[in-house]
């Protein structure tokens, strides 16, 4: 029996990838990935339609999300795995967010038409199609309208903190957006840790105030991870106790470097999160 293959970390069309849910988990299957996690930024919306998927292809789905969550001045992102969507302590937790949400793209909209790009917000909330606007949503839009040649180009120019069109969000608190996670019967995990690039007191700090909190994972194998980075972030999983995780954090088959199932391994002496399922 061939061995199971993780990915639990991606991103539908509810969200900011490009893939509806249906589409995400038939790219999984074919890529050989044998347990996907759809988790989707601040909506558990595609998960009805990739539950459903799955069930034909004989994937298996993790129910997921992702969260933005403020620590002190600092913006974390929280991937909440094997989640109950429908328990309303989440359900409330994530109609806030969603709100933060549409107030932040509008506030990006009104800075970008003061450099004179008008139309932003009408761009990307037809380019979400109903789903989350991201940042992701307004790089494309400033790639579209000839403002930025590449995604990362429309971030260093206008939407990364302290550019002309970043908006600072005081998203829900860290141990709030861990506790409704945890009250839907899953599993928090810190997303992405050296992505934040913060430096080594501020991560340890964030982490051990992410275990206080109930948070039981990080994500050490990510799309983008070197062997340093895989070597580092399982030092600070062991270090604080927190199980390990895996995920390409998948958006688009553009991305190559991104793509579903392309993973290096766990390291020798991890304990895998999806242990806790």
């Amino acid at each position: 029996m061939s061995a199971a293959i993780y990915d639990l970390h991606s991103h539908s069309n509810a969200s900011d990838g490009v893939l509806t849910p249906g589409q995400l988990v038939r790219r999984a299957h074919a890529r050989g990935v044998t347990a996907l996690a759809l988790t989707d930024h601040d909506t558990t919306a595609g998960l009805a339609e990739a539950r459903v998927v799955a069930a034909e292809l004989g994937l298996r789905l993790i129910p997921g999300i992702e969260l933005s969550a403020s620590f002190e001045s600092h913006c974390l992102h929280v991937v909440g795995l094997n989640i109950d969507p429908s328990h309303p302590v989440l359900v409330d937790g994530v109609a806030r967010q969603q709100d933060l949400r549409v107030e932040r793209a509008r506030k990006i909209a009104d800075k970008l038409a003061r450099k004179g790009i008008d139309g932003a917000f009408q761009a990307v909330a037809r380019a979400a199609r109903g789903g989350e606007i991201t940042r992701l949503h307004f790089a494309d839009f400033l790639v579209g309208v000839g403002r930025a040649r590449t995604q990362q180009d429309a971030f260093d120019y206008y939407l990364s903190k302290g550019k002309p069109a970043y908006v600072a969000t005081q998203w829900a608190g860290l141990a709030e957006v861990i506790g409704w996670i945890n009250a839907a019967g899953g599993l928090a995990v810190l997303a992405h840790p050296l992505r934040y690039k913060l430096s080594n007191k501020w991560i340890n700090k964030a982490l051990a105030a992410f275990k206080v909190a109930g948070g039981q994972g990080v994500e050490v194998v990510t799309g983008r991870a070197s062997g340093d980075d895989i070597r580092f972030s399982q030092e600070l999983a062991t270090k604080h106790q927190l199980r390990a995780s895996i995920g390409s954090d998948f958006h688009a088959p553009e991305n190559q470097y991104l793509e579903l199932g392309r993973l290096a391994p766990l390291p020798v002496g991890a304990q895998p999160i999806w242990e806790l399922f």
